[in-house]
């Protein structure tokens, strides 16, 4: 309940304060990135209840000759790259926040696709609402093995606390002003999880 009470309080101070930076961003993704501003993807939350997650589209919808998407890599414009590094494309979850869809702090929403590839200790993560950030996102956070970012995870699960969520916050700050750990090393984007035994690929979502 506490918890609860914190995101709401503390999203709509958010709010208040970043209404204009938000609606900016929308209007130069508009711009130059063109239409749709948002990217909604469904993402498993608390008991793997899914729920469209809301992003500020960071990529083209640049497509080949057969009207495939191109790869990541030629549609992350340098604008693009920025709302990452900024962490402003996060800007809209706030609102999955109000909704009751996500926390603040918690475990990254990640694809529903992953769900039946964790194990029984990595499934832990879902006993708990998701968040803008946690544990993982000022640990390491896209610089982390699929491996290592889930037991972090699961540690914030057990190990969950009023003074650990105000922590991760202070930390995230910190972590946004050095735009630290946004891409792993040769990669524009996060690889895509096929299991802790499997290998990994090389594409994952916006």
């Amino acid at each position: 309940m506490l918890k609860r009470l914190l995101d709401i309080l503390l999203v709509c101070m958010a709010l208040l304060l970043l209404w204009p930076v938000i609606l900016i961003t929308a209007l130069l993704v508009r711009v130059l990135l063109g239409g749709p501003v948002f990217f909604t993807q469904v993402r498993p939350g608390h008991n793997n209840r899914v729920f469209n997650m809301i992003k500020f589209r960071s990529m083209t919808n640049e497509t080949n000759a057969d009207g495939h998407l191109l790869p990541d890599e030629l549609r992350l414009t340098p604008f693009g790259c920025f709302l990452r590094r900024s962490s402003l494309d996060e800007l809209p979850e706030l609102f999955n926040v109000l909704l009751g869809d996500m926390s603040l702090v918690g475990p990254r929403p990640l694809l529903v696709e992953y769900l039946p590839l964790y194990n029984t200790e990595q499934k832990r993560r879902h006993e708990v609402r998701p968040g803008i950030t946690g544990w993982a996102q000022v640990n390491g956070r896209n610089n982390l093995s699929w491996e290592d970012k889930f037991t972090l995870d699961v540690w914030y699960v057990q190990n969950r606390s009023f003074v650990l969520d105000i922590k991760i916050l202070f930390l995230t700050v910190f972590k946004v002003l050095q735009r630290a750990d946004i891409e792993q090393e040769g990669h524009v984007t996060m690889r895509k999880f096929t299991g802790s035994t499997g290998t990994l690929g090389e594409k994952r979502d916006q």
